[in-house]
């Protein structure tokens, strides 16, 4: 039985930690996550969903702020473990702590890497309106998701997921291949292949900025970045004259000579907003600020001055 210390933070990590814990052929002997966060309009303290998984499984637990030079990175090296695994933790490893895995260091990361290194690769990979994206397994160096690969696995992105549903199945695929890597690694059946330089792409962690919606661009990418920032953070746009959090949206096949942001027809379930290029999109569910979330019934019951023609979005 091969022993692991597990880094990971959040939900995506869950299941692959969970897959450890239930195979025969590993022991975690500790996970090390991020230190319990205040979350919530009540401001709870809540930890990580991967230290409350250890925790339920009687699991060692370390939380530092920061792993460097820290008593739990002393910790980390005292276990001495066989592997040392990672799954989108958040923080860099020093060498001297990498070098504490008497087999590997290696880390699961979701995209199909050069491309979408860093913090928030699905996230990018929804908003740029990618065919399809992955979960690559690398050894892991100093530098950030620049290691080797060990392997990868790829499935398709649909016009029906988000960032939300991509996060759900790039997690039971990371466990299916860290699982199926495991073995062939530890047995020395790995032709690592070097990352391409010249192929990568950054996906730096979403900004402010980035959660406003450019309305001019053609509807099939506004739809993108919508279901790109869902189910958190929530793209925005300025409606009727106020900073509104946009939740779904449907391209439609009409066209229209209508500019950008102008209401092009009202009904009584629907708005459907003129954008970029001569195409149009539906409005299906937002929520104002100070408002709750509601479905565009509701919504156009309280806009009644929204009509054919208006200026209804802008961005100032």
């Amino acid at each position: 039985m091969k022993s692991i210390v597990f880094m990971g933070t959040p939900q995506f990590a869950v299941p692959i930690l969970k897959a450890l814990i239930d195979s025969e052929d590993y022991q975690v002997l500790a996970v090390v996550s991020q230190p319990d966060r205040r979350v919530g309009r009540k401001r709870e303290l809540r930890a990580t969903p991967v230290k409350e998984l250890a925790l339920e499984n009687g699991i060692e637990v370390l939380t530092p702020e920061k792993i460097n030079h820290s008593p739990e990175m002393d910790r980390v090296i005292e276990l001495a473990p066989d592997l040392i695994i990672t799954a989108a933790f958040g923080q860099f490893l020093p060498d001297k702590l990498l070098a504490a895995a008497k087999v590997a260091a290696i880390n699961v990361h979701g995209s199909l890497l050069p491309k979408y290194r860093g913090g928030a690769p699905i996230q990018y990979a929804v908003m740029n309106g990618d065919a399809e994206t992955g979960v690559t397994i690398m050894y892991m160096v100093k530098k950030m998701d620049a290691g080797d690969i060990i392997s990868q696995a790829s499935l398709p992105i649909t016009k029906q997921d988000d960032t939300g549903t991509m996060f759900e199945k790039l997690s039971l695929l990371g466990s299916d291949l860290l699982l199926d890597t495991l073995p062939k690694l530890l047995a020395g059946d790995i032709t690592p292949v070097k990352q391409d330089e010249s192929q990568v792409v950054f996906s730096p962690n979403i900004t402010r900025e980035q959660e406003t919606i450019d309305f001019t661009l053609p509807a099939d990418r506004i739809d993108d970045l919508v279901r790109g920032l869902r189910p958190a953070p929530v793209g925005n746009m300025v409606i009727d004259g106020l900073r509104t959090k946009v939740y779904d949206v449907t391209p439609l096949t009409e066209t229209t000579d209508l500019q950008p942001g102008q209401v092009v027809r009202v009904e009584k379930h629907a708005l459907i907003i003129a954008a970029g290029a001569g195409t149009t999109y539906q409005i299906n569910s937002l929520k104002p600020a100070g408002k709750p979330k509601m479905d565009i019934t509701d919504y156009l019951n309280g806009h009644q001055n929204l009509k054919p023609g208006v200026q209804a979005i802008n961005n100032d």
